[in-house]
């Protein structure tokens, strides 16, 4: 499964990158706002750092107004995949940008039904909202498990890209499930990669390591004495 973070801060950006373990990158609107940069300057400062698929998202309702931005957002780099809602106007623009040889992120999504119908209009990735779909009351993995069988058995190539993950384990269980990408917070990465005895086992190790340089000093001092 491949890593994505959910951000568009460009420090956090370069941490988890300089880690190298980053594939891509999604923003959304709020987290373009939450940046306080331009969002063309953003996206694209981000497409050259990480090179991976970095996913810039429309703002226009209809499908007319989300192709002309797809095709702008399109030309900022190569790496740039446009990202839409699942709605009517937005499956249509995604069909219309897919067929221009743009790669697309149907976002929003919700049921299997949703992500069957962002797979026929030629989605290059449908992200179903696991975390949010938990808030509600349902099971957001078990979301993430039946679009992907629903994929595998109908030989559906879009890409199944976990989103709204709230914690490490949400991690797990979309690899467990099956996702093609999960889209993790920065925090999350942070939860990730810490473990208590990890830390111990360090701490071990270099107080041992500490322990040998003063042995040797001692010898070395007795030595010196004789």
């Amino acid at each position: 499964m491949k890593f994505f973070i959910d951000t568009a801060i460009m420090d956090e950006i370069r941490e988890i990158h300089a880690w190298g373990v980053l594939d891509g990158v999604t923003t959304n609107p709020s987290l373009i706002v939450k940046s306080g940069r331009d969002f063309r300057e953003v996206v694209s400062e981000i497409a050259e750092l990480v090179g991976g698929a970095i996913s810039a998202e429309v703002t226009g309702l209809s499908a007319e107004e989300m192709i002309a931005e797809g095709r702008d957002i399109g030309t900022w780099s190569e790496h740039i995949v446009v990202k839409l809602p699942l709605t009517p106007a937005g499956l249509q623009a995604c069909r219309t940008l897919t067929g221009e040889g743009i790669k697309t992120n149907v976002t929003l999504c919700f049921s299997v039904p949703q992500a069957l119908l962002a797979a026929r209009a030629g989605a290059t990735y449908v992200s179903p909202f696991a975390g949010r779909v938990d808030d509600i009351g349902w099971d957001g993995m078990e979301l993430i498990r039946q679009i992907k069988e629903a994929y595998v058995m109908g030989d559906i190539g879009t890409q199944v890209l976990a989103a709204s993950i709230r914690h490490p384990q949400h991690v797990v269980q979309s690899a467990l499930a099956g996702a093609d990408v999960a889209t993790i917070p920065y925090k999350v990465f942070t939860q990730m990669v810490a473990h208590p005895l990890t830390e111990a086992g360090i701490e071990g190790f270099m107080k041992d390591w500490a322990s040998l340089g003063t042995q040797q000093d001692s010898a070395q001092k007795g030595s010196e004495a004789k």
